[in-house]
């Protein structure tokens, strides 16, 4: 099992989801150059969003703190750090992939959405925020000569 996570200048990376969430955030903490202490989630290509810390709360069994619990096979996901509003203000969802607007404008208005800024131009529909066990759409395939393409 594998999927490929997205972040920084068009950088990505295949990652072997079944292990512990502890090693997997860790892993893209330092892959995508973010703080030990920042929230972190992957949202998918279909537009759900992914909290990785979510799944590391006390009391969790586990079988379900394994990452491969809440990611899709050989789905695409871009890295995104999740920045907590204080008094008050809202959190904000920043994409740790660069350019997202130019890549994935569907996934940056998502982005945006989350994030309780406006809406863009062209907005068909949200397209939600993924918890648990919830079933996605068919897997991407990822190229093998090129980072893979997000749908437009």
């Amino acid at each position: 099992m594998f999927i490929t996570v997205m972040f920084g200048a068009g950088c990505w990376e295949l990652v072997n989801p079944w292990c512990n969430l502890v090693t997997l955030t860790s892993h893209l903490r330092q892959r995508g150059r973010v703080p030990p202490d920042a929230t972190i989630a992957l949202l998918a290509e279909d537009g759900h969003l992914v909290n990785l810390d979510e799944g590391l709360e006390e009391g969790v069994a586990p079988a379900e703190s394994m990452a491969s619990s809440l990611l899709q096979e050989r789905g695409t996901y871009v890295l995104v750090q999740i920045i907590r509003g204080e008094g008050g203000a809202p959190t904000r969802y920043e994409s740790l992939l660069e350019n997202l607007d130019d890549q994935c404008p569907e996934l940056a208005e998502e982005l945006r959405w989350l994030s309780g800024l406006p809406r863009g131009q062209g907005r068909r529909r949200r397209l939600g925020t993924r918890r648990g066990h919830q079933e996605q759409g068919p897997p991407s395939r990822p190229r093998r000569d090129a980072p893979p393409k997000m749908p437009d």
